[in-house]
């Protein structure tokens, strides 16, 4: 990158993304960035392979890549998230084999740290398509999550469901964080100002995103309301920090060799 250059930004596709970047893409800092889009576990190899300089990054790739956290803004939540939903249809600790979504590898570590934690099971995991009567076809639960969560309602499946915001919080007192924003070591500090402006100017025009994203989606104006000013938090604090560094603690538990690594506000 030189110093003429815009900072190439990859961004995350859902619809929690959106307020993160309003400003990038409407307001005062539209003219600072180079914007694309791509899914989570995309946009992080984008860091790795040089292909971007900035990303919405998720949070377990902070025990895989050298990243510097651009602080005080991300995705996280304090309970129910209502978009990463593990759906089975045996009791959750009968389930064997899990079938997940790799567009999140958060996601998937998480799933894993709350059924070993909580319910005493490691299932055999496989990577498929996230469609939730294929992937239910030939495994015991599925991982559903983003966007293709949103459109399903929990409370109408005839599965066993888990809300993995709640279950999460249940089990830590502490919020999940799903993602920060983070830029590749080595590149010049970034204005984390930028960024928290972005949000803000979002959050200034959420009637403008809802009516914008949720006929996209197929969801209710309701539900993306209520989602997007509820069940997601976009301001990171001391408490989404510490959530974020047991995360990463329990998910370099999983087997991986990962460093671990320490988050602070």
């Amino acid at each position: 990158m030189t110093l003429e250059s815009k900072p190439r930004v990859s961004v995350v596709s859902y619809l929690n993304t959106v307020p993160l970047v309003w400003g990038m893409l409407h307001g005062e800092q539209r003219d600072l960035f180079d914007l694309s889009f791509a899914i989570p576990s995309e946009c992080a190899d984008r860091l790795a392979k040089g292909l971007a300089d900035i990303g919405i990054v998720p949070s377990v790739e902070l025990n895989r890549q050298k990243l510097e956290i651009i602080p005080d803004t991300g995705i996280a939540c304090r309970g129910a998230v209502r978009s990463i939903l593990l759906i089975s249809k045996v009791p959750i600790g009968e389930i064997r084999t899990l079938a997940t979504d790799s567009s999140s590898r958060t996601s998937v570590a998480l799933s894993r740290i709350v059924l070993a934690r909580k319910y005493g099971v490691e299932p055999r995991l496989s990577s498929e398509r996230p469609h939730l009567g294929s992937m239910l076809e030939h495994n015991d639960a599925a991982l559903i999550i983003g966007d293709a969560a949103l459109v399903l309602d929990p409370a109408e499946l005839p599965f066993h469901v888990l809300d993995l915001g709640s279950e999460w919080t249940g089990m830590t007192g502490l919020p999940m964080v799903f993602a920060v924003w983070a830029a590749r070591a080595g590149l010049p500090a970034q204005d984390a100002a930028l960024f928290t402006a972005s949000l803000r100017y979002g959050m200034q025009h959420i009637d403008d995103i809802v009516r914008q994203e949720h006929s996209k989606l197929g969801i209710t104006e309701a539900l993306a309301r209520d989602y997007l000013t509820r069940n997601i938090i976009f301001e990171l604090g001391e408490p989404e920090y510490a959530g974020l560094t047991t995360f990463l603690q329990y998910a370099s538990e999983l087997g991986r060799p990962e460093e671990l690594r320490k988050v602070t506000a």
